[in-house]
């Protein structure tokens, strides 16, 4: 990372993918600036590697713009800036409430336009937005049609404002991950009968972990992706993509 303009902003940073994330552009010598709601998990992070944080409600544009507004004023043109925030809710249409609905569409989209919208307004010179979607928008999954909508509104977001803002160098990216082992997550993977029938869906043989989706947003943050906009990356297993090969198949 360039040591003289390296700041990014990373909201959702205390969650399980936010926070290997932020570990890793620490690392890396980056300088990002976090952002989630729970001030004492944000003050334990922040200590750990030793970076700026600010509590916000990212479901609040007027929070984030502020945020955005801050972090320049401190520490200089951002680069780059990341949206973590999100939710995870296994139900059918069927049994959703309007206002599971609406948590989804608030944790999982709005707050993905609300980062959009602060960097157009404080990232003037260009950089790289990365969003977070779902494999769950890519491919059909069952019981999962409001996190599915959620999502999806995410890489549409982010195709047309990659067309908006090209002109001044700014890119927007999406990672769709598959089933991610994390804190948010736990309500599937500590189902032993759940975590086999994930692991069946996912080609690969194995569920996510932080760093697989850590690693390729990095990517999307860094120069060597400086001619990639618009684009949904699947990190997921090969679950959007691949069949696994049937029991005569693999012996062949």
């Amino acid at each position: 990372m360039d040591s003289d303009a390296n700041t990014f902003i990373v909201l959702g940073a205390t969650g399980g993918i936010g926070t290997e994330l932020c570990r890793r552009l620490a690392r890396d010598g980056a300088n990002p600036v976090l952002a989630a709601r729970d001030e004492g998990r944000l003050e334990d992070l922040a200590g750990e590697i030793d970076a700026p944080y600010h509590a916000v409600d990212a479901t609040d544009g007027g929070a984030v713009d502020g945020l955005f507004s801050r972090a320049k004023e401190e520490h200089g043109a951002i680069i780059g800036a990341v949206n973590c925030v999100g939710s995870f809710l296994l139900k059918p249409a069927h049994m959703t409430s309007e206002d599971e609905f609406a948590r989804q569409i608030s944790l999982n989209l709005t707050t993905a336009f609300n980062t959009v919208k602060a960097a157009a307004r404080h990232m003037p010179d260009g950089g790289s937005v990365v969003l977070l979607s779902s494999v769950a928008a890519r491919v059909g999954l069952a019981n999962h049609e409001a996190v599915a909508a959620a999502k999806a509104g995410v890489a549409g977001l982010a195709l047309s404002a990659a067309t908006s803002y090209v002109s001044r160098g700014l890119r927007f990216n999406v990672v769709a991950p598959g089933l991610v082992q994390t804190p948010m997550t736990e309500n599937v993977t500590r189902s032993e009968t759940a975590r086999k029938a994930s692991l069946d869906l996912h080609p690969l043989g194995r569920l996510g972990e932080p760093e697989d989706i850590a690693a390729a947003i990095a990517y999307l943050l860094g120069p060597e992706s400086g001619w990639v906009t618009g684009q949904t990356i699947g990190v997921d297993g090969g679950l959007s993509t691949l069949r696994p090969p049937t029991r005569r198949q693999a012996k062949a």
